[in-house]
C-alpha cells in the first residue's frame, strides 16, 4: 500500500513538471500522428511547422516504416533480442514495445528519457520478468536520464538487460536535440563502447540538405521551444557512427533503407538520414 502511495505521489509531481504553454517535441509528434497527448501550444507549433515545410506531414509514416524494418533486421538477421530506446515517443500509433514484441515477444526493452509526460507513459508499460531479468514474454524497464548522460542510461539499463549479450541502441531523432556534433558523436561512441561486440546502433536524423524548407521549419521551432533542434548533413551524421560497421545499404534517406513490400512510397525524398551500425 505504501509503495502504491509513493508511485501515485511521484506521478503527481511529474504531472506538475509538464509545461503546457510551451511546445514539446514528443507532444508535437503525437499531434502530427493523430494522438491526443498534446496541448494547444503543441498543436499551434505543429501547424506552423507543416506550413513552413509540408514534407513534415510525411515524416511520421516514413520513420515508423523505417523503424519496423530496422527492428525486423535486428531481430531476425542480427539476432538481437535486447533494445534500449533513448528518447521515447508517446503511444500514438504502434509503441516501440509493440513493434518489437510483434517480431519476438521474448525481447527485453528499456526506455530512457527525461520528459515527465513520456515518463508517465513509459511506466505504464513496465513488465518485469522473473527477478527483473525477463522471460519468454519479454520484460521492460525505464531509465529517467537525458540523452547527454549515456553513463546513467547504461547503468539503469543493466537492471533489465544482460550486457553479456548484444544490445540494440535506438537513437530515433533524439540526436537532433544535441546542438554540437562532436558532443552527439561522443554520446553514440559512449553507448557503443558500453555495449558488447555484436551490438547495434540505429539512428535516424533530420537532414539539412534534402529539403530546403526544413531550414525554415527548424528556425520556427527553435523560436518556439527550448528543445532546440539541429539539422545535419549526411557527412555530419556519418561522423556520429565513425568506427562502427555500417549495415548495408549504409547511410541513406530512411525510405531507401532496405525498403520492403508494403512499405509506404513517397513522391518526394523523405529528409531523414537513416543508418544501422554494428559494434565489431
Amino acid at each position: 500500500m505504501t509503495e502504491d502511495w509513493r508511485l501515485e505521489e511521484a506521478r503527481r509531481v511529474e504531472a506538475g513538471l509538464v509545461d503546457t504553454t510551451v511546445p514539446n517535441a514528443a507532444r508535437v509528434a503525437d499531434y502530427l500522428d493523430g494522438g491526443k497527448d498534446n496541448f494547444e501550444a503543441d498543436r499551434k507549433a505543429a501547424r506552423a511547422l507543416v506550413a513552413a515545410a509540408p514534407i513534415i506531414g510525411l515524416i511520421g509514416p516514413a520513420w515508423r516504416a523505417f523503424h519496423q524494418r530496422v527492428v525486423s533486421y535486428l531481430i531476425h538477421e542480427a539476432g538481437v533480442r535486447q533494445f534500449i530506446y533513448v528518447g521515447v515517443t508517446l503511444p500514438t500509433q504502434n509503441d516501440a514495445h509493440e513493434i518489437v514484441w510483434s517480431q519476438d515477444p521474448g525481447c527485453r526493452i528499456v526506455f530512457a528519457d527525461s520528459d515527465p509526460l513520456v515518463l508517465a507513459h513509459a511506466r505504464a508499460l513496465m513488465r518485469p520478468g522473473p527477478d527483473g531479468a525477463g522471460d519468454d514474454h519479454g520484460a521492460t524497464g525505464y531509465v529517467q536520464a537525458d540523452v547527454t548522460d549515456p553513463d546513467a542510461i547504461i547503468a539503469g539499463a543493466r537492471e533489465t538487460l544482460d550486457f553479456g549479450q548484444p544490445v540494440a541502441v535506438m537513437l530515433l531523432f533524439i540526436l537532433a536535440f544535441i546542438a554540437d556534433t562532436a558532443a552527439a558523436a561522443d554520446v553514440v561512441s559512449s553507448l557503443a563502447r558500453a555495449a558488447p561486440s555484436g551490438s547495434h546502433i540505429a539512428i535516424h536524423h533530420i537532414a539539412s540538405e534534402l529539403n530546403p524548407a526544413l531550414e525554415m521549419a527548424a528556425r520556427r521551432w527553435n523560436q518556439l521551444s527550448s528543445q532546440v533542434v539541429t539539422l545535419r548533413s549526411r557527412d555530419e551524421v556519418a561522423s556520429l557512427v565513425a568506427g562502427l560497421e555500417l549495415v548495408p545499404p549504409g547511410l541513406v534517406p530512411i525510405g531507401e533503407w532496405r525498403p520492403a513490400p508494403g512499405s509506404p512510397r513517397f513522391e518526394e525524398v523523405i529528409p531523414m538520414h537513416g543508418v544501422v551500425a554494428r559494434r565489431p
